[in-house]
């Protein structure tokens, strides 16, 4: 079976390449960028100011094709591809809760932002602690790697070949 999104929007931000992004939008605390919602999508806008925090999905469109075994930017062993955050995967897509500081028309102005200048939007979604937040008991492999958040960087590794 294949499933077919549609683009509603782009997101813009400071990086012009993969290489040298935050790897989670934590570690991106401070950069902003925007989020340009194609206008037949704008009604759906209804009410987003009211929520500090949005989630965006989104199309990994520079990403090459996934493997199931990846060697994921804070550790140097392969894992399963579905137990990292590597953005080259079977359907190349991203997730990130970004903060919303405000909204003008179809605009929406974010920080936080750890994604490519120019990627494509699938779908955004408010986010409520309540529904989202969990205690969890372990983080597997990245509890021995989870300190290296900050200064870890895209390095390029996912990125597709152009041509």
């Amino acid at each position: 079976m294949e499933v077919t999104y549609r683009i509603i929007g782009v997101i813009h931000s400071p990086f012009k390449e993969p290489k040298g992004v935050p790897i989670q939008p934590s570690a991106a605390r401070g950069v902003r960028g925007t989020v340009e919602l194609f206008p037949e999508y704008s009604p759906g806008l209804k009410d987003i100011e009211g929520f500090s925090h949005i989630i965006l999905i989104y199309h990994l469109h520079l990403a090459k094709p996934g493997k199931l075994l990846v060697r994921p930017y804070m550790d140097d062993e392969e894992h399963g591809v579905f137990a990292t955050r590597a953005p080259s995967r079977p359907n190349p897509i991203g997730l990130s809760i970004v903060r919303l500081i405000s909204v003008e028309g179809n605009v929406l102005h974010i920080e936080d932002v750890d994604i490519v200048d120019g990627t494509p939007l699938l779908d955004i979604k408010p986010y409520v602690p309540e529904f989202d937040i969990r205690t969890v008991e372990r983080t597997g492999w990245l509890e021995r790697n989870v300190h290296k958040l900050s200064e870890t960087r895209d390095d390029g590794r996912f990125v597709k070949e152009e041509g």
